[in-house]
């Protein structure tokens, strides 16, 4: 039974959304090695960078300072004047000079002077001489600093006193308040240190600007990176799920398309969208021509009437009714009929299915004539046997009788008429028998073309008397046939003459054999005679149905169950102004029978 049905489509294959935060998770971890990688890159550069400007700014300040005493005789006031100097360079902090208990013998800031540079802390040097050290400082509210410091070398080995000018030198550093004893004398050889303090904000504010540029471009990588992937799996789901749904539809249109019973498939607007071959076959239509048409175009008005039906809610399922198409043809047909609804309740069209009727009318026919025929043939039997033997006596009485008289007499007449009707009642008894008894088939390979010759040989004298032409046409390529060739020849013969007594004031008798598209052999007899009533089709093959005066109604009664014999069909086709034809379909020797 058919009711509303929803159409829900399949949907594609979903990604998995661990996939998707595994590839954003590992994509992630790349993108902050690399920001790592890069941060400490930028520091490393910095660092660099400072420590070679503090050893440029050490390598100027003891330059200075080893010219001045060479040449100039300088003294500690003239190395402090030069401190304050240096000290005044951009991202210099401060420059000093201390000695190894960590007192400041020189500074950029003057104040500092004879000072601890750092109370509780002691520099040490690690490495050689010439090795600078390297160390960031937090000063707190002063922020960080970069320092270097290495021993300081402002003196040669070598260097001698110059004399009473460097006394002099003394007293005017002892003027401009020098430090009490000259750390830069030559008395003062012990070691001294000297250190260099960079501002580091630049740097820092560079590299944080830096590292807001490298976040940013890492999130910028990484959402295009998290897009890819979800674009990429996204794609992999569309692709597989086009695929699939190409494969379910055209699984779907095999299906659909070589099902026994006809489908026709209309969209909401009533136009035809879809006609598979066997409603193509059932109506006579083509699906070119149906295409995106009404159907009350070319379909029957019994059909189109159904759509009022679904929409009144009425449930549409195996109605059996009778449709003449365009092609003139009447089909009986099982229609069944649906509307169709989306998942949200809305019509998106309906669906007909028709089932033809004609071969199961035919079967069920089939069926009641065998059952009558069982029944009659069980009566006739019987009723032959009884009557046979009462007959063979009075014909015997009838030709005494006959022998009594003289010729010509009346009672020698009705003696004759006599006999001939226990004779023809003998025939009919005759036929009762081979029609109750079960038919024995003889078969062998036999070729149709002389069968049908010698049958129209027989028939031709009756033909010619009834000015009846015969016209055969055998195909070449008729392959032979496994067939009893009596039997056959017995039904071709019965209906030949068929033929001819439907054709009282003349006409044409064709015969006609050829291969069907199934790979049997059709045999067609057509006459050009009065035809059956149309009413009367369906009765031509039941036992004692007959039109004619003197027929016995058994002739195509018997064809027909020797053509049964013989695993073939029959067909009858006929009308009252075109005549009529007798169509035999006989298996093909490769069907196995």
């Amino acid at each position: 039974m058919f009711h509303s049905r929803k159409y829900n489509p399949r949907s594609g294959m979903q990604t998995s959304p661990w996939i998707i935060l595994g590839s954003s998770v590992i994509l992630l971890i790349v993108v902050i090695v690399l920001a790592v990688q890069n941060t400490s890159r930028e520091k490393r550069s910095m660092s660099k960078v400072l420590r070679e400007k503090a050893v440029a700014l050490i390598r100027a300040v003891e330059a200075g300072a080893r010219t001045g005493m060479k040449g100039m005789m300088w003294g500690g006031h003239q190395i402090q004047k030069l401190l304050e100097e240096t000290g005044g360079l951009p991202d210099v902090m401060y420059i000093a000079v201390l000695d190894k208990t960590g007192r400041i013998v020189a500074h950029s800031d003057p104040s500092k002077v004879d000072t601890l540079f750092r109370p509780g802390r002691k520099l040490v040097h690690l490495g050689s001489d010439l090795q600078e050290n390297l160390e960031l400082i937090d000063l707190g509210k002063h922020g960080r600093v970069f320092e270097v410091h290495r021993y300081f070398r402002p003196l040669q080995k070598g260097w001698r006193r110059p004399g009473a000018h460097m006394h002099e030198m003394m007293r005017q550093d002892k003027k401009h308040n020098a430090s009490p004893h000259d750390w830069f004398s030559p008395q003062k050889r012990e070691k001294l240190y000297i250190v260099v303090g960079l501002d580091v904000t630049p740097f820092e504010e560079a590299i944080r600007k830096d590292i807001r540029t490298t976040v940013m471009i890492s999130a910028i990588l990484l959402l295009l990176g998290f897009g890819g992937f979800v674009s990429l799996f996204w794609m992999h789901s569309y692709r597989a799920a086009r695929s699939s749904l190409l494969d379910t539809s055209a699984f779907a249109d095999e299906i659909v398309t070589h099902l026994p019973v006809g489908l026709i498939a209309t969209d909401n607007e009533g136009r035809i969208r879809f006609f598979n071959a066997a409603a193509e076959k059932i109506t006579g239509l083509h699906l070119s021509m149906m295409q995106n048409q009404q159907p009350n175009t070319l379909l029957p008005e019994k059909l189109c009437n159904l759509e009022q039906s679904l929409e009144n809610g009425q449930i549409i399922s195996d109605q059996e009714m009778e449709c003449t198409f365009s092609g003139g043809h009447t089909v009986p047909l099982s229609v069944s009929a649906t509307r169709i609804l989306n998942n949200a309740g809305k019509f998106i069209g309906q669906i007909l299915i028709l089932r033809d009727l004609g071969e199961v009318r035919r079967l069920q026919d089939q069926v009641r004539r065998q059952e009558k025929l069982a029944a009659i043939g069980g009566l006739a039997a019987g009723v032959a046997h009884e009557i046979r033997n009462p007959l063979s006596s009075i014909k015997g009485l009838a030709t005494f009788f006959a022998n009594q008289f003289t010729d010509g007499s009346e009672a020698k007449e009705a003696a004759s008429v006599m006999i001939q009707e226990v004779d023809r009642l003998n025939r009919v008894i005759s036929e009762l028998l081979d029609f109750a008894r079960p038919t024995r088939l003889k078969r062998k390979l036999t070729d149709l073309e002389p069968l049908i010759t010698r049958s129209v040989q027989l028939i031709q004298q009756d033909a010619a008397s009834q000015n009846i032409k015969i016209k055969t046409g055998i195909a070449n390529n008729i392959s032979p046939v496994l067939i009893d060739p009596d039997r056959l020849t017995q039904c071709l013969l019965n209906l030949y003459l068929n033929a001819i007594e439907a054709m009282p004031k003349g006409g044409k008798l064709s015969i006609h054999c050829d291969n069907d598209t199934d790979g049997n052999v059709q045999l067609a007899i057509s006459d050009t005679g009065q035809g059956i009533k149309a009413e009367h089709l369906h009765q031509v093959f039941d036992p004692y149905f007959t039109t004619k005066n003197k027929g016995t109604g058994l002739g195509l009664a018997i064809v027909h169950k020797i053509i049964e014999a013989h695993q073939a069909r029959i067909k009858v086709k006929s009308s009252s102004d075109r005549g009529t034809a007798m169509v035999i379909q006989l298996p093909g020797h490769s069907d196995g029978i």
